[in-house]
């Protein structure tokens, strides 16, 4: 089986990390399930990045199951690019303009 190799744009890490001081500052145990399940989000999306569905703009979207966060990925020829985390209640497309 061939994993993507995946590349992060720089404001979907800042929302991760921003996601993950929010949970740290309710609980630690949240922020470590928050951290575990972005972490199978990723490595699942790594594996087949077709899988998950085509939005008409080219991008997918992997939605989380625990957390309400939707992970915005492009596949691109020899990567798989996560532009954002997007909370799944605020500002929708607000990532439009990002690659």
């Amino acid at each position: 089986m061939n994993v993507w190799p995946i590349s992060v744009h720089p404001a979907a890490m800042a929302e991760a990390r921003e996601a993950r001081l929010w949970y740290m500052e309710r609980s630690l145990a949240a922020a470590e399930a928050w951290m575990s399940e972005l972490d199978h989000a990723i490595n699942v999306i790594a594996e087949a990045p077709d899988r998950w569905p085509e939005l008409p703009s080219g991008r997918r979207r992997y939605v989380m199951q625990r957390f309400p966060f939707i992970l915005v990925f492009r596949i691109r020829t020899d990567d798989v690019r996560l532009l954002a985390l997007q909370h799944g209640r605020r500002r929708p497309g607000y990532w439009k303009d990002r690659e």
